[in-house]
C-alpha cells in the first residue's frame, strides 16, 4: 500500500526514516510539508517522492499518514477534501482520536489514530494504537507491522489512550529528567558530564531491558541490588524521602486532570 504523509517533522521524519531502514522502498512513500525547502531535502536524501499539497498526497496513496501539528489538522482535511473518498487515514496528531475524525469525515473515509513517542527516532518507539477503528483488517495489519518494525505496538480502548499517551508519550521527558538528575549527581562528584550522562543513561537502558525480558516486578529487581544495610537500600531510603515515587504518580495527575 502506498503511504503519504501530511507533514514531514521531526516525529515524520522519525517514521519514514525508520519505516524506509525497514525495507520499504522509497517509491511507495510520498510527502507533503509546508516547508518545501526540507521535504526537498529530505526527498533528495531518501528517495520518496515530493508532492506539492496535501490533496496530491491524498490522490496519490491508499493510506494517508496525517502528522502535522495538530492545530493544522482541520485545514488539511479541508485542502484534501474528496481525495480522502474510500481512502485510510492514519493519524499520529496528538488528540485526534476516533471520534474527533469521524465528527468531520464522510463515512467512507477509514481512521486509525496512532499515539507515538520520541523513542521512535531510534527505533525503539511505543505506538498506541486506539482499538476503534475503521481500516479494513489488511489496512490494520500493515500500519501495525509497519509500526512494528520501529518499536512496539501496543492496542488500546478509546478511554485509556489518554493513560497511555501520558505514560508513554510525555514519560520520555520524565526519563530524561531523570537522566539529567542522575548525571548532576556525578557532576557534583566530580565526573565529566558525558562519561556521567553515558553511565546513568545505559543502566536506565539496561534496567529497562532486564524488566520487560523478565517479566519481573521492578520491586523485585530492586531488591536483588539492595543488599541490607547496603549503599542501595540507603539511596532508596533518601528517594522515598524526598517524595520519589509520590512525585512520579503526581505528575501523571497534573496531566489527566488538565
Amino acid at each position: 500500500m502506498k503511504l503519504g504523509f501530511i507533514g514531514m517533522g521531526n516525529m515524520a521524519t522519525a517514521l519514514c526514516r525508520g519505516f524506509l531502514s525497514t525495507g520499504m522502498p522509497a517509491t511507495e512513500i510520498c510527502a507533503f510539508d509546508p516547508d518545501a525547502e526540507r521535504l526537498a531535502a529530505m526527498a533528495a536524501e531518501t528517495g520518496i517522492t515530493a508532492l506539492s499539497s496535501e490533496r496530491a498526497v491524498a490522490e496519490a496513496c491508499e493510506i494517508v499518514l496525517v502528522a502535522c501539528k495538530p492545530y493544522h489538522v482541520e485545514g488539511a482535511l479541508t485542502a484534501m477534501g474528496d481525495a480522502l473518498s474510500r481512502k485510510a487515514l492514519l493519524s499520529i496528531a496528538l488528540g485526534w482520536d476516533y471520534g474527533k475524525y469521524r465528527a468531520l469525515l464522510a463515512e467512507d473515509v477509514r481512521v486509525q489514530f496512532v499515539m507515538p513517542n520520541t523513542p521512535a527516532m531510534v527505533g525503539e518507539g511505543m505506538f498506541l494504537f486506539e482499538e476503534t477503528t475503521s481500516f479494513t483488517t489488511g489496512e490494520l495489519h500493515f500500519a501495525k507491522e509497519l509500526f512494528a518494525k520501529i518499536g512496539v505496538v501496543e492496542t488500546l480502548p478509546s478511554h485509556l489512550m489518554g493513560i497511555g499517551g501520558a505514560l508513554s508519550g510525555c514519560g520520555p521527558a520524565f526519563v530524561d529528567l531523570l537522566i539529567e538528575a542522575f548525571a548532576d549527581a556525578g557532576v557534583l562528584y566530580g565526573m565529566p558530564r558525558d562519561k556521567a550522562m553515558k553511565l546513568v543513561s545505559q543502566t536506565v537502558k539496561g534496567s529497562a531491558k532486564l524488566q520487560l525480558e523478565t517479566g519481573l516486578h521492578p520491586g523485585v529487581l530492586k531488591d536483588m541490588v539492595c543488599s541490607p544495610g547496603g549503599s542501595t537500600i540507603r539511596g532508596v531510603t533518601a528517594l522515598e524521602k524526598n517524595g520519589y515515587r509520590a512525585a512520579c504518580i503526581a505528575a501523571i495527575e497534573a496531566i489527566m486532570k488538565s
